[in-house]
């Protein structure tokens, strides 16, 4: 195959560094739930996976790599479940954008499709549906300053920052002349004041995934448990209880477990609801859950605002089309589903 980095340059690198010798072989393209680009290979009898933003980089696609390097490294020999970090480059100069390498995860994603014997044991599905829950509750009670992550984030005011932050963040596709999708999102500023009435006065700082959903975790072949959480570009210091807040937020209600055609995963038999899964969270952590239903709703703006951003794009031609007109729709079941829970 056409390899998507340079495997000389890369290899040369790798000399330098330590990791192995010879030609680099077997390389293989990995799908993956972003833009990023994921590459197995193999060297000297070992298996690698790298990891470097797409080709056309965004202002923040080198910071993002770094970021996630950092605290792949920082979460080595905790009880979080993810890929292993073997080597980090922040130098841009040497593929073109800052990249590291990582162990290969040995599993699958559920949206991919359910292997046996998962795919037909609601009761296997449903301990896969609360392992889910396992990681950020781990991950929750990770002491990001132990594990130097200090900086990571700006954890001071994370919760009283975050409309505002997504507000004008909403605001800024108006810069787009061809975007009109503000005329579907009437309800998003009730939503937004909604958060701001009713804020949790506190909370304690943590490690934050950012995207948590079942998209961005690998599960294991030999048991339903989690092999790995992926994909941790948003991931920041600020409150964990929104990693919870985003699975509520992405999480199938009562009337869409039975719609086949809107759940990620088939079968869909078996998973927790959603109170399953807070009650497996309060389980294992002292985190006050009180206010969870704030955080699914700062999850559904959130995630929306985001989504909307692909739309916009799209409406001005540098996204595809069909891309955009699905992922409006999904702010649009966000922001209602948003609208519902504060209603």
């Amino acid at each position: 195959m056409d390899a998507p980095v340079d495997l000389d340059v890369l290899a040369s690198w790798m000399d330098g560094n330590g990791l192995g010798e010879g030609p680099i072989a077997d390389v293989e393209r990995l799908a993956g739930g972003t833009q990023n680009i994921l590459v197995k290979f193999s060297r000297a009898g070992r298996t690698y996976v790298l990891r470097r933003p797409p080709p056309v980089l965004r202002a923040n696609s080198n910071e993002t790599m770094r970021r996630e390097a950092r605290v792949l490294a920082a979460l080595k020999g905790t009880a979080v479940p993810h890929p292993g970090l073997i080597a980090a480059c922040e130098d841009e100069t040497v593929l073109g954008a800052a990249f590291y390498l990582m162990e290969p995860v040995d599993g699958y994603n559920a949206t991919q499709g359910l292997p046996e014997p998962f795919a037909h044991s609601p009761e296997l599905r449903h301990q896969m549906g609360l392992s889910l829950v396992d990681g950020i509750a781990a991950l929750g009670a990770v002491d990001y300053v132990a594990v130097g992550l200090t900086g990571l984030g700006k954890p001071e005011n994370y919760l009283e920052r975050q409309v505002s932050r997504w507000k004008g963040q909403l605001e800024s596709y108006a810069d787009i002349p061809e975007w009109d999708g503000r005329k579907d999102l009437q309800g998003v500023n009730r939503i937004g004041d909604w958060l701001d009435d009713h804020r949790p006065s506190g909370f304690r700082a943590g490690i934050i995934h950012g995207d948590y959903h079942l998209a961005n975790v690998m599960f294991r072949f030999d048991e339903p448990r989690l092999a790995a959480i992926v994909d941790w570009e948003l991931t920041t210091i600020g409150d964990p209880l929104l990693d919870l807040g985003w699975l509520l937020a992405t999480w199938p209600d009562e009337a869409e477990r039975s719609d086949a055609g809107t759940v990620a995963v088939q079968p869909w038999e078996g998973f927790p609801a959603a109170e399953e899964l807070v009650a497996r969270y309060a389980s294992q952590s002292d985190r006050d859950l009180s206010g969870i239903h704030w955080y699914g709703v700062l999850a559904c703006y959130k995630l929306g605002i985001i989504l909307e951003g692909t739309y916009a794009r799209a409406c001005a031609g540098k996204a595809p089309k069909a891309t955009g007109d699905d992922l409006h729709r999904r702010t649009i079941w966000l922001l209602e589903r948003a609208l519902r829970w504060i209603s």
